[in-house]
């Protein structure tokens, strides 16, 4: 297996936030804590170990513990889960939906970079132990968003008409799914592997949950992942101080407003990712998930009929806490409360709206982790890594878009030169001239040689484009070769980590597959991975 690299802000497939935030400008500084640096760390470990508690640890590790009774995980997950206890033990975390077989394939990679850096920092910090969490979605509502997965270019879709949190969801009819997929699949040996796990996952267990702890423990219980549900009473009971500050002061919603108008302020390009609500949390029951609001000076869960006065909110969250969820917004620091975390590992999105949170972390008095963009990965065969060399593609030139890679490949081979640069420069001098001809005449040929500059520039663009047009006919064959590999390995014009699902990697490489992935990604080397296998 070869791997090279190539600088995310070259890709052309990450914001202009995140890129900047990778090269630290200095205007993002009061939106995080630390940069991911393996020194920053240290201050990190101190700050996080001030402030956890020991109760914290010992209800985490008793909720770890009782979720884990009927999962066969590694030894080393035993022990990772047993080591929370001690006050020199720390989380790295991921977090993701519970996305059908796993959904598209970073999922692996979040997992993957999550393991590695804590590998990396127990190197580096050997007093200390350093675990890796998978955080499951459970409590999301968003069904829609994570019943599918795509093999080959075909979608296999979940229907279901159910409400609540996906986490309590049926797994039935999961078995259709399988049915259909087994086809497509074949008969290899790890075609077979890949029909038993989604059948041991999904048909052995009755919910998604389960069956999400099941298929992550089963990809990863040899590097000690620890995978945790958070939508537990007792973790809940940690939550309660935050949740009753958020339903009488809407802290989130004025900390999150403010630092919304400061990251828009700094530049047009910075994308506002989530907006706040003025109660950032859901009322959570069975097949019910509903948000929170206050009017008419009562809270009101909406689309039912649940309305409650200030002193019966507060009395059902001190007896049942489970039954308030955090949004978007507040999921972030429930995280961070009920875990001794010292760095979240997400996409450039997740990052984003996470920096729109640091004030309001601040302001809660709670330690904001380091955040790390995730290790992204481009996976290619050695021949399809053979012909893109033979056709002179570069690893930046496969990132372009399609148009962009055929015009500036067809433009490279091309045998005469559909470049109208010197044209277009000479054309602008000389109608510069005219203007200054003009001027010490008469004023009024101003506007008339404007629009003849503008219809000669136009006349020499359409006939650069009607030059191209026709070279690429004449080297159709040589840029088929090239868009037909390109298509392949970014599947509708996307990124292939954003699309593909593992198995169809599985299928060829089998076991192999994600200790090759394990060896290969670096966590802190903030460039974008392309493996060749």
């Amino acid at each position: 297996m070869k791997y090279n690299h190539i600088a995310f802000n070259k890709t052309g497939y990450f914001s202009s936030l995140i890129c900047d935030y990778l090269d630290e400008k200095p205007q993002l500084n009061p939106f995080y804590n630390r940069f991911p640096k393996l020194e920053n760390f240290k201050a990190q470990i101190k700050q996080k170990g001030a402030s956890f508690s020991l109760e914290n640890r010992n209800t985490l590790v008793s909720v770890l513990k009782k979720q884990y009774q009927n999962v066969e995980c590694s030894q080393l997950t035993k022990q990772h889960i047993e080591s929370l206890k001690s006050e020199h033990t720390f989380t790295i975390t991921t977090g993701h939906q519970l996305n059908l077989f796993t959904g598209p394939l970073y999922f692996l990679y979040k997992i993957v970079s999550t393991i590695n850096l804590s590998k990396e920092l127990k190197a580096e910090y050997p007093e200390n132990n350093f675990v890796p969490i998978y955080w499951m979605a459970t409590e999301d509502h968003d069904f829609d968003e994570i019943n599918y997965f795509s093999f080959k270019g075909k979608k296999f879709q979940w229907s279901k008409d159910e409400g609540g949190a996906v986490g309590e969801l049926s797994n039935e009819g999961l078995d259709a799914i399988l049915e259909m997929f087994s086809q497509d699949l074949g008969y290899t040996t790890n075609a077979e592997n890949l029909k038993a796990l989604f059948k041991k996952a999904y048909l052995d267990h009755d919910n998604l949950s389960d069956a999400t702890r099941f298929l992550a423990n089963e990809l990863f219980k040899d590097y000690g992942l620890v995978i945790i549900d958070a939508n537990e009473r007792p973790l809940k009971r940690l939550f309660i101080s935050h949740v009753e500050t958020e339903l009488l002061n809407q802290t989130a919603f004025n900390a999150v407003s403010e630092m919304n108008v400061k990251l828009s302020s700094i530049s047009e390009d910075y994308k506002i990712q989530v907006n706040p609500r003025e109660i950032n949390l859901f009322y959570l029951a069975k097949n019910l998930r509903e948000r929170i609001v206050f009017e008419d000076d009562v809270y009101k869960v909406l689309n039912t009929d649940i309305i409650f006065s200030k002193s019966e909110i507060q009395k059902e969250l001190l007896e049942h806490p489970e039954r308030f969820s955090p949004n978007v917004i507040m999921r972030p620091l429930y995280q961070e409360v009920i875990l001794p975390n010292l760095c979240y590992i997400g996409g450039g999105g997740e990052l984003a709206y996470w920096m729109q949170l640091k004030d309001y972390f601040d302001k809660v008095e709670v330690t904001f982790p380091i955040l790390l963009l995730r290790n992204s990965v481009l996976i290619q065969t050695e021949k399809q890594a053979k012909k893109l060399k033979k056709l002179d593609v570069s690893i930046e030139d496969i990132f372009l878009k399609r148009d962009a890679l055929i015009n500036k490949k067809v433009r490279e081979i091309s045998n005469i030169d559909i470049d109208f640069s010197i044209q277009k420069n000479q054309l602008k001098q000389q109608f510069e001239n005219l203007f200054n001809l003009a001027k010490k005449t008469d004023k009024s040929f101003l506007g008339a040689i404007k629009a003849q500059e503008i219809k000669q520039l136009k006349g020499l663009e359409n006939l650069e484009k009607r030059l191209l047009k026709a070279q690429k006919r004449k080297l159709s064959d040589e840029v088929g070769r090239m868009t037909d590999i390109q298509n392949k390995l970014f599947p509708n014009g996307n990124l292939q980590e954003r699309n593909t699902n593992f198995s169809e990697f599985y299928l060829e490489y089998g076991e192999q597959l994600i200790p090759n992935l394990i060896e290969n990604l670096k966590p802190l080397k903030n460039e974008f991975t392309i493996l060749t296998v």
